[in-house]
């Protein structure tokens, strides 16, 4: 029997296959499959970084908005950018961005962590709104972001010295606070009536929360608006133990046109007036003694003022009593020299049916007895230690300003105006300054306020046992004192720097920051011998008689300088128009008020409110509406007795009588209009 034995005789016995040589070809066809499998997975590597960028980008829109690192946009309904937002203090890292359902938040920059959102608000259709904060996590790091403002034209924010509408921006302006001022002294600074509230052409508005220590610059030739948050090297201070870290909050709405989401802003965001002032403030003049007797008023001049008023046949709302009637500032008794009987001659003014009202001011000098008063007992605002007074520099002397968030001190105060009411039967006040350039830089409060202008809304609150016909000229948040606003002193000029042109911008920018019961200053202005366009003192006659025809048209009329300076043509003129006032306009703007205290809307609007679709219309700022069915269109050009007119598309009918039914907007060009005349067109059925 055979046995097969493995190996043989010397080895292992294998099946052996024989070793090829490679060729040329079959190297080539490795490498260029190396290199299809190195495509492939390069293809598939990019498809997946698509796949993942286009998540990411879904990730960062929000319903109309779009986010990206350096800011953000937002287009309306029809796909076109009507908002740009960038971030100036920082770089999003978008790795860090997460989004919850209407939230879109991220925690990092480039270099830091932070807190930011973006939470989409559906109020209701066709208006988003989207609510924007940007909260920084170390101490003393501004906040800032640039908006665009070439997408359309802007207004609101504040009245300024220069005053236009739309708002034009000039020149560069390093973020500075935005607080109320006194533009008269300072005329670069914010007025003294301010909401961080602005409304463009496009149908676009922004609204900075309240708590935001707010500031504002611009640059015009980069078309940016700077909103920063910091409290840094500025007036705002943080709440008592909490550290300096900046917070810019703000809200962004859209809507359809800039009618409506104006409409939705101001219900949704403004505080309201809770009654309307004096029937008689709206149709019957107020007659001023300041442009005419300037701080020189004395019981004789006034009551030959008065007796001036009745001579010529004019009404009056009331007499406002204006500057030193007292004999220091800081004083609430008549002085005995220029008032020697000050009962007997209330009691003569009340029997000719004469109210009267005092100026009043928040300054108490060191040279008046009750200065020492209010330094013991604490009232005044103090440096910023607290322990002593802080003396402050008006423009009647130096002296102490009292401190509107010590309730002792405005219950002291208040028992000043009350006993002045009592003893005199003074019917109101007209309250003047309270703008924050009158606190120094750094001070202290019994109540700490983070932002300044905070101390305005203090003492604008003081008016409100008086609004029926009280007066401000500042406002913060101060819609719902529900008195008449002033803009400050308009000089005796035709331009836009506080002159007659001015009047009409600014009367629109209060009422677009929800104050609608507007006083227009004095009719010519107030006379001040630098700022006049005549000789003297007396303003031009010209620039006083479109003066007055423009103010017949305001919700309230303001005499100072009387006509009756003049001559008898001018008499008839403001007897004429004070006629016009009470018959046609009185009654229009009395209905309106009353609609204001539920909706806010303005009185006195731009002539968009009623052509939205109409380029032409967002530029106007010599005519303006009374409600939706009242046009004026004064002269505001010195040597003209013609004007171009911008006729909106209706049914219309103009002082003369003619009637335009017109299906587009009309442009009626040199259209005459006399010395004594002032066009206007009321809406017809």
């Amino acid at each position: 029997m055979y046995q097969v034995v493995p190996g043989g005789a010397g080895g292992t016995i294998t099946d052996v296959i024989p070793k090829q040589k490679h060729t040329k070809d079959t190297r080539s066809l490795v490498g260029a499959g190396v290199i299809g499998l190195i495509l492939v997975i390069a293809a598939v590597t990019a498809w997946c970084y698509y796949i993942a960028s286009l998540r990411k980008a879904e990730l960062l829109k929000t319903q109309l908005l779009d986010l990206n690192k350096d800011g953000y946009i937002i287009r309306n309904q029809g796909g076109s950018i009507v908002f740009k937002m960038d971030f100036r203090s920082g770089t999003l890292d978008l790795d860090s961005c997460s989004k919850e359902e209407e939230v879109l938040s991220c925690d990092r920059t480039t270099d830091r962590k932070l807190k930011f959102f973006i939470i989409t608000v559906r109020p209701k259709d066709p208006v988003q709104c989207y609510r924007v904060r940007w909260e920084e996590l170390v101490p003393d790091i501004p906040v800032e972001h640039a908006m665009t403002y070439e997408f359309g034209h802007w207004y609101g924010g504040a009245v300024t010295a220069n005053q236009h509408w739309p708002i034009s921006i000039s020149g560069q302006q390093s973020p500075k606070p935005f607080v109320t001022n006194d533009i008269y002294s300072n005329r670069n600074e914010f007025g003294g009536i301010l909401e961080s509230y602005w409304l463009s052409s496009n149908a676009t508005a922004i609204k900075i929360n309240n708590s935001v220590p707010f500031h504002l610059g611009w640059n015009d030739t980069e078309k940016t608006m700077y909103f920063q948050a910091r409290y840094n090297d500025s007036s705002f201070k943080p709440n008592p133990g909490e550290a300096p870290v900046a917070e810019l909050s703000y809200r962004v709405c859209v809507g359809s046109d800039v009618t409506s989401i104006h409409k939705y802003m101001v219900r949704r965001y403004f505080n309201k007036p809770y009654k309307v002032p004096a029937v008689d403030m709206f149709r019957h003049p107020i007659w001023s003694t300041w442009a005419l007797h300037k701080n020189d008023i004395d019981q004789q001049k006034l009551l030959m003022y008065a007796a001036n008023i009745s001579k010529y046949n004019f009404n009056c709302s009331h007499l406002e009593l204006d500057d030193r009637y007292t004999r220091h500032y800081g004083d609430y008794e008549f002085d005995p020299i220029k008032f020697p009987n000050a009962s007997a001659m209330f009691s003569k003014l009340e029997s000719y049916r004469f109210l009267v009202s005092l100026w009043i001011h928040p300054f108490v000098n060191y040279e008046s007895e009750n200065f020492h008063t209010c330094v013991e007992k604490g009232f005044f605002v103090r440096e910023p230690t607290g322990r002593l007074p802080a003396l402050v520099r008006w423009w009647n002397g130096i002296g102490g300003i009292l401190d509107f968030t010590n309730p002792e001190a405005r219950d002291w105060f208040a028992s000043q105006l009350r006993s002045l009411r009592t003893k005199y039967g003074v019917s109101s006040f007209k309250f003047d300054a309270g703008e924050t350039n009158y606190l120094p830089w750094k001070f202290s409060t019994k109540t700490p306020i983070r932002d300044p202008s905070f101390f305005t809304r203090r003492y604008t609150e003081m008016a409100i046992p008086y609004n029926d016909r009280a007066e401000l000229r500042s406002g913060y948040q101060s819609q719902n004192i529900s008195c008449f606003f002033r803009p400050i002193d308009r000089d005796s000029v035709w331009g836009y720097e506080l002159g007659l042109k001015s009047l009409i911008p600014t009367v629109l920018t209060i009422s677009i920051l929800g104050y609608q019961f507007i006083l227009p200053d004095m009719i010519g202005g107030n006379g001040y011998l630098n700022h006049t366009s005549g000789i003297r003192a007396l303003p031009d006659r010209e620039l006083y008689i479109r003066w007055l025809e423009l103010s017949a048209f305001m919700p309230s009329m303001q005499f100072s300088i009387p006509p009756w300076e003049y001559d008898n043509e001018v008499v008839e003129i403001a007897q004429k128009y004070t006629a016009l006032h009470e018959s046609i306009v009185a009654p229009r703007v009395l209905e309106l008020a009353s609609e204001v205290l539920h909706t806010g809307d303005p009185i006195v609007r731009p002539l968009w409110w009623i052509a939205t679709s109409d380029e032409t219309a967002y530029k106007i700022d010599s005519q303006f509406l009374i409600g939706d069915d009242l046009m004026v269109a004064p002269v505001l050009e010195p040597g003209k007795q013609e004007r171009d007119i911008y006729l909106p598309a209706g049914h219309w009918r103009s002082y003369k009588g003619e009637r335009f039914n017109i299906e587009k907007p009309l442009h009626l060009t040199d259209y005459p209009v006399d010395l004594d005349e002032i066009a206007y067109f009321v809406w017809v059925k």
